[in-house]
């Protein structure tokens, strides 16, 4: 590397995080977009005397990490939410048999719930599955242009075509998104971030009550419920009560501990223990909103892997904060 070298890769270093959430939208994992990310550093790191500043070193930076996430891409198959592989089911019936944690769009540790209502859903959930939709250079297209405002040369620079080819990718995956957004997909209005903290805090409040009622007015009428990793998810109030005073009665009781993912308010849920000494990890819940209502709730099971990552303890002896964190 020349003289310029150290001083360009402390100004890489500066992308991280950026790069995680771009590289999380393009792959549907957080695990996938950490490693895409470090990825992206050592090769841009590696090559810094070369760049030779004919585009920005954030063109450059993103040109790098759009070819890893495509190499990644070419060898994985689409990552997906539960209403995105089948129907919705009956709240009564039981899930069934868990399918491959590889199928399931996995959720982004923190970020910043009231930032995210200024500045678009753009690494909602519903978002990042229907992403997963476009083909790959598509998906980095749209990425590029409507969330994070690169020029259409820009765009067509670091893929290499010209301006009206990348500006045709980026209609098609315009109508592509479209298209999801009128299907059960949970992406609607943006709510207000007051709105959104005192719904959040009223979900947490009523769940931990159980009470069903307060649930029922806080749920939009097409909310849905999923349980990654169980391919079974639920459409309507009536569906979801159901299922959490049929096959989840279990839940009764449970205590919720505040987090953020992918942008919105989660909870790290925990059950009463059968033996009464406490509470053990259940579920992290992952809660949306559209206008003044909930629009989804996912509930990732694997505890193991979550919990840790979200910073939530393994085991709670007591009662839990209740609320969403400030």
């Amino acid at each position: 590397m020349d003289d310029k070298a150290p001083a360009t890769v402390l100004e890489l270093d500066a992308y991280r995080g950026e790069l995680v959430r771009y590289c999380y939208r393009m792959l549907g994992s957080y695990a996938e977009a950490e490693d895409a990310a470090q990825q992206t550093l050592v090769r841009a790191w590696q090559n810094a005397g070369q760049f030779a500043g004919r585009s920005s070193l954030r063109s450059w930076v993103y040109r790098i990490a759009t070819n890893v996430c495509l190499d990644a891409l070419a060898a994985g198959r689409r990552r997906a939410l539960p209403m995105d592989l089948s129907g919705p089911s009956d709240g009564a019936a039981p899930p069934g048999a868990p399918a491959d944690s590889a199928l399931w769009i996995a959720p982004l540790p923190g970020g910043d719930p009231a930032a995210s209502a200024m500045t678009g859903e753009s690494v909602r959930l519903a978002f990042v599955a229907a992403l997963q939709h476009l083909p790959p250079k598509q998906r980095a297209t749209l990425i590029l242009r409507d969330v994070l405002g690169f020029s259409a040369r820009e765009v067509a620079d670091l893929h290499g075509c010209t301006v009206a080819s990348a500006n045709s990718a980026l209609q098609r995956a315009r109508v592509t998104l479209a298209d999801r957004r009128n299907g059960v997909d949970g992406l609607g209005s943006p709510t207000p971030g007051s709105v959104r903290r005192v719904l959040a805090e009223r979900y947490a409040s009523a769940f931990s009550r159980y009470d069903m009622e307060e649930l029922g007015l806080l749920l939009h009428v097409d909310a849905t419920l999923s349980l990654p990793p169980y391919a079974k998810w639920m459409h309507g109030v009536g569906d979801i009560e159901s299922w959490l005073t049929g096959p989840a009665i279990g839940c009764r009781g449970s205590r919720l501990v505040p987090t953020v993912a992918n942008d919105s308010p989660a909870f790290g849920q925990y059950r009463p223990r059968t033996d009464g000494t406490g509470y053990e990890p259940w579920a992290l819940q992952v809660v949306e909103f559209s206008g003044d209502h909930i629009a989804s709730i996912t509930a990732f099971r694997d505890t193991a892997l979550l919990f840790p990552l979200f910073g939530l303890p393994g085991y709670l002896s007591g009662d839990a904060c209740l609320g969403v964190p400030t």
